[in-house]
């Protein structure tokens, strides 16, 4: 994340006050505070909500120690 000086954070301020307005700037701030609240609180209902159960995956051929008997294979 880049590092921004005193004054270049000062300077992006008269800017946006100058293009905004004195009364429109605490406005966008508030909705900017609501929507950054909203996220937040989006994000940790989605990282609290438990995972569904996964169905367990078949042990390969190679995991299993008992071997599950093939059509056609046997004894000659």
């Amino acid at each position: 994340m880049p590092h921004f000086s005193g004054s270049t954070l000062l300077m992006m301020l008269v800017v946006a006050l100058l293009l905004f307005g004195p009364k429109k700037l605490p406005e966008l701030g508030r909705s900017f505070g609501r929507t950054l609240r909203e996220f937040k609180s989006g994000a940790k209902e989605a990282a609290d909500e438990e995972p569904e159960a996964l169905p367990r995956p078949r042990p390969s051929s190679a995991e299993s120690d008992e071997r599950t008997p093939v059509v056609g294979e046997g004894p000659l």
